[in-house]
Formats: structure tokens, C-alpha cells, sequence
């Protein structure tokens, strides 16, 4: 592959937007995507509305291990990465490219935060896996839902899985590298209240997506 083939795959063709939703347990990304993905059917767009771990079947096993499995820091990353790399393959990458709005409910900043901020692999090592694995995609715009860690896990219902269940000084560096991250990506993070009430959260998310998407 060469250079301007590798950079190709980074752009999809015209309609092709890709939305990710970021954030802490608790902060209402799944309910808030859920919410766009209908706001974009109702103008008559095309809409993939996915997650990460879980958006392909591969995904859905990988998230049972991810969730219920003690595991070393390094395994649980390259197994979001296997994880992505076929959700990006299979199902992110063919929608983009026919045109389609993307929206999933985390990607790749959940990994650099959660494995990265919180679990102290390199970042740099990180970044290039990802690469390697996506063909160096990276979303059009990202939403990230912050709150403190205390109020996010006390929204959790029922028992814990194992990322819930971490120590509150790990979901601190969680939050703070998410925080990182948008401040590292002003243009692509949009930053968001999590504390707030869903409806003026979700008329902040239309209205920015009303100022970036063409479709």
C-alpha cells in the first residue's frame, strides 16, 4: 500500500460523517447517540448507530471477555483493538464510504483514556497500533460527556462489571484523560456537561451537528 492509499482510507467520500460519543460510566452517551440517530432519520438521513466493544459479533465476544475477564492492561487494549479493527472493517468504514452518518457510542479515546490516562500504557505505542488497525481513521466530530467519577458510578444500576468496579482513583485518571484528549483536539472534541439535564445536552449536540454536517 502506498502513502496516498493509506491516506485515502482517513477520508470518507461526500455524506460520509463520522459522530463519536466519549465519556465517563454513567454520562449518557448511549441514551444521547440513540437520540442523534433518530434526529438524523427524521431529516431522512442514512444511519449507522453502533458501539464499541460489541458492534459486530466478533465485538460481542470480545465484550463478554473485556467486561467479566481479569486481564493484563496490554490484553485488554489489543483486545478493543481487535475489537475495532473489525468494526472499522466491516461495518464504520463500507457505511462511511456509501455515504452514510456513522454514530458510535465510544472508539479509539475510550482506549488512550481508559488504557492509556488509566492504566499508564504508552500512549505513543498506543496511537500506532490503532493506526495500523482503523487505516488511520479518525472521527469528524466527538462528543465528549464529562462529569465527575462519584456521580457517573452512582448512576450505574446493578452490579458493577469490571471496569465499574475499579478503584475511584482510576476512574479519576479516566476522567482527566478524556479531558487531555479534548484539550489536545479543540476542532473535533466538543465538550459537554454531563451534570446537566439530557434535553439542553441533546439541544447543544443538534445544534453543532446542524453547524458541521452537510449532508
Amino acid at each position: 500500500m502506498t502513502m496516498g492509499e493509506a491516506a485515502d482510507q482517513t477520508r470518507p467520500v461526500s455524506g460520509g460523517f463520522f459522530i463519536t460519543f466519549e465519556g465517563p460510566e454513567g454520562s449518557g452517551k448511549s441514551t444521547q447517540a440513540a437520540r442523534l440517530a433518530a434526529w438524523f432519520q427524521s431529516r431522512g438521513a442514512n444511519v449507522l448507530l453502533t458501539r464499541e466493544p460489541g458492534g459486530t459479533a466478533l465485538g460481542l465476544e470480545v465484550r463478554k471477555l473485556l467486561l467479566t475477564t481479569p486481564m493484563t492492561a496490554e490484553a485488554e487494549f489489543l483486545l478493543y483493538l481487535a475489537d475495532r479493527a473489525e468494526h472499522v472493517r466491516k461495518k464504520i468504514r463500507p457505511a462511511l464510504l456509501s455515504g452514510q452518518v456513522v454514530i458510535s457510542d465510544r472508539y479509539a479515546d475510550s482506549s488512550y483514556a481508559y488504557q492509556g490516562y488509566g492504566r499508564g500504557l504508552s500512549l505513543a505505542w498506543m496511537r500506532r497500533a490503532t493506526e495500523g488497525a482503523t487505516g488511520g481513521l479518525i472521527p469528524d466530530l466527538t462528543f465528549l460527556l464529562d462529569l465527575p467519577p462519584e456521580v457517573g458510578l452512582a448512576r450505574v444500576e446493578g452490579p458493577k462489571d469490571r471496569l465499574e468496579g475499579e478503584a475511584l482513583s482510576f476512574h479519576r485518571r479516566v476522567r482527566e484523560g478524556f479531558l487531555t484528549l479534548a484539550e489536545l483536539e479543540p476542532e473535533r472534541f466538543v465538550v459537554l456537561d454531563a451534570k446537566k439535564d439530557p434535553e439542553r445536552l441533546f439541544s447543544r449536540i443538534v445544534r453543532e451537528v446542524e453547524r458541521r454536517w452537510h449532508g
